[in-house]
């Protein structure tokens, strides 16, 4: 069988979708065909074996959460402040909530990280260069808050996906409001370059 960058796309989606729904367990090559609706052995044409496969799964995991190009150029030319900051967060944060099966997903491979150091390796080589490229970026645009502050807002933002997609502690209360606290929070007392005053 011929391999292509669709079929790839449409296998590594059916294995998200397994992740998300029956966890790691549940995560075989057969499973993704089956979900997929492709014959049984296609998968396994594709990913030889179940880390190839995960490494697979974390690339198309990057993929679908990148933040959309359109929705960052309308925010090219506002002056940087921890207002700009907050909406950058806020689309972070809808991503995740949108993409609610890549973000369960996401969140079942870390879990697994905890107990198979080759998913560690795979996962932990993409975080960081991901929180890499967010320092970068946000140095670049001349955002308030240094690589402490982003770390502290990945700290945040996760516990907060964390508890949206499962059993929210207290749901009557806005996402919106809880990314208002956590910019005032996290950048109000600091300065630019990410030190504290005083």
């Amino acid at each position: 069988m011929a391999r292509n960058d669709e079929r790839r796309r449409l296998l590594t989606d059916a294995g998200i979708d397994v992740l998300a729904a029956d966890g790691m367990r549940g995560l075989t090559h057969r499973a993704v065909d089956a979900r997929a609706g492709v014959p049984t052995g296609t998968a396994s044409n594709y990913f030889r074996s179940r880390e190839a496969l995960v490494g697979a799964l974390v690339e198309r995991i990057g993929e679908r959460l990148a933040p959309d190009p359109a929705v960052h150029a309308q925010w090219r030319d506002r002056t940087p402040t921890p207002a700009l900051f907050a909406d950058y967060t806020r689309d972070i944060v809808r991503r995740l909530s949108a993409e609610r099966d890549v973000t369960l997903a996401l969140f079942t491979l870390r879990l697994e990280a905890a107990r198979s150091p080759a998913i560690a390796s795979a996962l932990g080589d993409w975080m960081r260069a991901g929180f890499a490229a967010d320092v970068a970026f946000n140095r670049d645009a001349g955002l308030p808050g240094g690589a402490f502050e982003i770390a502290l807002f990945h700290y945040a933002i996760e516990g907060l996906i964390l508890d949206r997609l499962t059993v929210p502690i207290d749901p009557e209360v806005s996402t919106d409001e809880i990314v208002e606290a956590f910019v005032e929070g996290l950048l109000g007392d600091r300065t630019g370059d990410g030190e504290r005053r005083g």
